[in-house]
């Protein structure tokens, strides 16, 4: 119970030293709501040629447009009725259940991305993009303009449309979520690669994210991933 209300204490004195940290330009932290997704060109044949790895980025910010399209292409609904009752998201997922939650690490902080409401809830202030890479990886770009965080939610499961045993077999779980945060990781690379932007997908700071974020028992951080203008030569 101490060690609980120690790591409580330090969540919160972290939480405080992000918001000092926010530079005027950057404080207002709020809900964004995003613009309707729009149809963008090219066809998937052209995607697949292009997709590639891309690891140097450049700090150039995405529009509010484009972002509303990106995180739509992750993993937003595409439709009312999907399995089991519940609306159907781009990526799929094991009985339905949309365990994979996407953070977004902005600038000015960390948001979650709400499918339902095509909007960023806030979460964290202050910019925390480079937590969103490995060790090593920060002298690739850790400003570029939007760095991805995959999360699983392991609680998700008990609202699977098809309660089948291994949803609440530990190692299944773990395929599961891994599969499932590489759909929306792919649906991310074709629309970097329709859009001429650079994607890349990466390991990241999991213990660090899971104490900003404030994550409970049951949510796992489990990768980054980058997209952005690449860095010209």
């Amino acid at each position: 119970m101490k060690n609980r209300r120690n790591r409580t204490a330090t969540h919160k004195g972290a939480a405080k030293a992000s918001a000092r940290n926010l530079s005027p330009a950057s404080a207002k932290f709020e809900r964004i709501v995003l613009p309707p997704p729009t149809l963008f060109g090219g066809n998937v044949a052209a995607a697949l040629k292009k997709r590639r790895t891309v690891r140097s980025f450049s700090d150039k910010k995405l529009s509010r447009r484009t972002l509303s399209n990106l995180l739509w292409s992750a993993c937003g609904v595409n439709r009312k009725s999907g399995p089991f009752g519940v609306p159907g998201i781009t990526a799929g997922s094991a009985s339905n259940s949309q365990e994979i939650d996407l953070y977004a690490a902005l600038e000015e902080g960390i948001y979650l991305y709400e499918a339902g409401s095509h909007s960023l809830r806030p979460v964290a202030a202050g910019d925390m993009r480079r937590l969103a890479l490995g060790e090593r990886q920060e002298p690739t770009g850790s400003n570029a303009a939007v760095r991805l965080i995959f999360v699983a939610d392991i609680e998700k499961y008990k609202k699977a449309g098809f309660q089948e045993p291994g949803l609440w077999d530990a190692e299944v779980q773990k395929s599961y979520y891994y599969v499932d945060a590489g759909l929306i990781a792919g649906n991310l690379y074709l629309f970097a690669a329709s859009q001429g932007l650079g994607a890349w997908f990466h390991n990241c700071n999991r213990s660090e994210l899971a104490l900003r974020l404030g994550l409970g028992s049951n949510q796992r951080v489990l990768f980054g991933q980058t997209i952005g203008y690449a860095q010209k030569d």
